[in-house]
């Protein structure tokens, strides 16, 4: 829950931030010290055991639940979702799927990630009803995704902060993984990083892996996105593009001198 003397401020934008000089340096002193060949492949070679250690590490503690459902996705919620079924990919321990639930999603909820930890915890939610849920761990970049998952079958697929821990040379493999068990008219709703996100500037030398693609000190990854890059990956895989923005977010705590500046893309996508 936020802290009740912290205002929230949203905004909608087309660009990018303009980048100021220290920002610019910032972004600069990165390239001094890049993350080794061989540590990026151990990264990638290992991402399922940095994840697996993550969660066992945090277990629920670590994520606030994603309590923004309805204002910005209100069709998950608000229209008939009875008979619909719902593909979140990267669940991690239900913090956008519980909230999503008890906001009003009426249909039925197919859970992953690539975490088998999360996926215990999932599990051990006191509200996981495997009547209306079945959380299950996969890995959505690989070949055989689709494997369990009948092809056309989805309403809708949800993508929260997920692409960005996937290695950018991947992102097209799960975008068509996507498209494959999506049915005709199907949606994805999609928020992660922006571009020059407050997150991505603090990166210290020795942590960026490649262009906006990052290493953190756990071992997990995180990459930023441009709304241009969003639209060229998934309109080249046959979606259309719905909504595509930056949302400008300022968390303001005038008790504490605290003025966060955040930026996140987010987006709807539809498979015609």
């Amino acid at each position: 829950m936020d802290h009740p003397t912290e205002t929230i401020v949203d905004s909608l934008s087309d660009m990018p931030q303009e980048l100021t000089a220290d920002m610019k340096a910032a972004l600069k002193r990165q390239e001094s010290r890049l993350v080794s060949e061989f540590q990026a492949n151990k990264l990638e070679a290992e991402a399922k055991k940095f994840w697996d250690k993550f969660y066992k590490r945090n277990e629920c503690r670590f994520f606030k639940d994603r309590n923004w459902t309805g204002r910005e996705f209100g069709e998950l919620i608000t229209e008939d979702t009875k008979h619909k079924i719902l593909l979140e990919i990267g669940c991690g321990v239900g913090n956008f799927l519980y909230p999503l639930l008890k906001s009003g999603f009426q249909g039925f909820a197919l859970a992953c990630d690539l975490s088998s930890k999360a996926i215990e915890l999932v599990k051990a939610n006191e509200d996981y009803d495997a009547d209306r849920i079945n959380a299950f761990a996969s890995d959505v970049t690989s070949e055989d995704f689709c494997d369990n998952l009948i092809s056309n079958s989805i309403d809708y697929v949800t993508l929260i902060f997920v692409l960005s821990a996937i290695h950018p040379d991947k992102h097209v493999n799960v975008v068509k993984n996507i498209y494959r068990v999506l049915k005709p008219g199907g949606i994805v709703y999609l928020r992660d990083y922006g571009l020059h996100d407050m997150t991505q500037l603090r990166f210290q030398p020795g942590h960026k892996i490649s262009t906006n693609f990052y290493m953190r000190q756990d071992g997990t990854r995180s990459y930023f996105f441009s709304t241009e890059e969003l639209a060229d990956l998934f309109s080249k895989t046959g979606f259309q593009i719905l909504t595509n923005s930056y949302v400008n977010r300022r968390t303001v705590n005038l008790k504490e001198n605290i003025d966060v500046p955040r930026i996140f893309v987010q987006a709807k996508v539809c498979k015609p």
